[in-house]
């Protein structure tokens, strides 16, 4: 993958994560670690030069997004990802710091490489990426390139580029865009409910986070074998099943599904969108399982467009619900270095939560020899024992689907249903939304300026595609995204010299909003 020498296009996953920084609501939650141990004579000076051939391969890796002109564009950065090697081992929390470190988009690079030597012949590689330029894919393709390196291959270059990639992209979702909005109306419902055991309300909000770590056994490849459904489809459906059972009545998981395509096969980057799976479950786990399946194959036609795109009315966020999914079935076997043992933790921690629960599986080729799985949760809202409580309920379903998977939903091994409080639709209802505070009163913006209120009415219709926008209008209910807003903001710095801050389309996402505060700016 190259970068040309002009701006290039962002992808729109990209574009929607460089919002959510800019909303202050990403931060650690987009860090994707990845570490490599490494047991037996290293040569550090290799391995650090396989790390720059790989970067050199996939220099998106050092690329920098930056808002010009209403879009978000990339270009290469000027600094190089650091590829470091400290000779004495971590001390504690040295790792996790690292993670934790923040990433700045706009000034790069977006990605660091550490080789850390643990002893005489034991080093352990930690990489940290931005969830912009990376993903769970990504991981297998920059080990892999890493050990070609290592073992003295030369690393192909990669001739598609970024910009190149963007446009396809985006002439394939204009081209569906309709139609996909014709499937998501009937489907999607925002502000779900959600009960779960110790939960006190829910969040779609980025947070620290603590996860269990679980394994699924081989139930998931059988139930899949003999239900003729893939091992994603069984982990997807015994989910909605386990809510079902605490009480759901209809079920939403978001999902996250790959983007990619032939051509992007083999590039490192951000080819992932997140879209809502619901469900109210019935019947047999096997009818269930196989309405789950047919439900994400007609979703599969859309699995390109981002769901805020299709239907607008979605304010941004870090989730789309409460509980989302995200599953990953790796090539068989480790990378191998040549003359060393290598393991690798393919889910590690970043320390973060998205939402309220997420469960991430990172399955083995054949998925005989189980997953590995992990809850992240977010520990203000729902306690350790309960997401303890929530894997292990998980693994006891899985098992009783197994011993009968074309039994009724009711006669399998499902959790105690959960009692909601009594306030708890109230007391949930202000995270169900990141529109946190009220919509600003706007009698005093159209009395003080009647002209401004006209300048940036005339901007939100020309930019929506409108004829007519009132004060008080929802900038989400009129079908506005993390797009529009950065064309907002750009036609208010041009024609006015006033830079709007994201968070005042979050607060109060109306023109009488924006009037107020280009007013406080001036």
């Amino acid at each position: 993958m190259s970068l040309t020498a002009g701006w290039d296009r962002a992808t729109f996953a990209q574009h929607g994560m460089w919002i959510t920084e800019r909303m202050g609501a990403g931060g650690r939650v987009y860090a994707m670690p990845l570490t490599l141990r490494l047991d037996g004579p290293l040569d550090t000076g290799a391995m650090l030069a396989a790390c720059a051939a790989a970067v050199e391969r996939h220099p998106v890796l050092a690329a920098v997004l930056a808002e010009r002109d209403g879009e978000v564009r990339l270009l290469p950065g000027k600094v190089p990802p650091p590829i470091r090697f400290e000779e004495t081992p971590p001390e504690p929390g040295r790792l996790e710091e690292e993670v934790a470190r923040p990433f700045d988009l706009e000034s790069g690079p977006p990605a660091r490489f550490t080789l850390f030597r643990l002893g005489a012949e034991r080093h352990l590689l930690q990489i940290v990426a931005h969830h912009a330029v990376f993903d769970g894919v990504s991981k297998d393709l920059l080990l892999r390139d890493i050990a070609a390196a290592y073992g003295g291959s030369a690393l192909a270059p990669l001739t598609l580029s970024c910009d190149e990639i963007a446009r396809a992209e985006q002439g394939r979702v204009a081209a569906a865009l309709e139609e996909a909005a014709e499937f998501w109306r009937p489907r999607w419902q925002d502000g779900q409910d959600l009960l779960l055991p110790g939960l006190t309300r829910t969040s779609l909000r980025a947070a620290s986070g603590d996860t269990v770590e679980f394994r699924l056994g081989g139930e998931v490849a059988a139930i899949a074998a003999d239900l003729g459904l893939t091992r994603f489809e069984v982990v997807l459906a015994a989910l909605h099943t386990l809510l079902y059972g605490y009480g759901n009545a209809r079920v939403t998981v978001a999902v996250d599904l790959s983007t990619r395509t032939e051509e992007t096969r083999e590039h490192v980057g951000a080819f992932v969108n997140e879209l809502p799976v619901a469900s109210s479950p019935a019947g047999t786990f096997a009818e269930f399982a196989r309405s789950i399946r047919e439900e994400l194959r007609a979703i599969y036609r859309y699995r390109e467009i981002p769901l805020a795109r299709a239907l607008g009315g979605i304010s941004p966020r870090s989730a789309l619900t409460p509980v989302s999914v995200s599953y990953r079935r790796r090539p068989a076997g480790d990378p191998s270095f040549a003359g060393l043992d290598a393991s690798v933790d393919w889910a590690a921690s970043n320390g973060a939560v998205r939402n309220t629960l997420h469960l991430q599986v990172v399955d083995g080729a054949d998925g005989t020899a189980g997953a590995e799985a992990r809850l992240r949760f977010n520990p203000e809202i729902l306690d350790r024992a309960a997401c303890e409580g929530v894997a292990e309920r998980l693994r006891v379903l899985l098992a009783g689907i197994a011993a009968r998977p074309g039994a009724p939903l009711d006669e399998l091994p499902l959790p105690p249903r959960v009692v909601p409080a009594g306030q708890a639709d109230q007391a949930d209802q202000a995270d169900h939304s990141l529109v946190t505070g009220p919509v600003s009163g706007g009698e005093g913006a159209r009395g003080e300026d009647t002209e401004l209120l006209g300048q940036v009415t005339a901007i939100w219709c020309e930019v929506l595609g409108v004829d007519t926008v009132q004060p008080d209008d929802d900038l989400f209910d009129l079908g506005g995204h993390s797009l529009t807003i950065t064309q907002i903001i750009a036609r208010v710095r041009d024609g006015m010299g006033v830079e709007l801050s994201f968070e005042v389309f979050i607060d109060s996402p109306t023109v009488e909003g924006v009037v107020e505060e280009i007013a406080r700016a001036r």
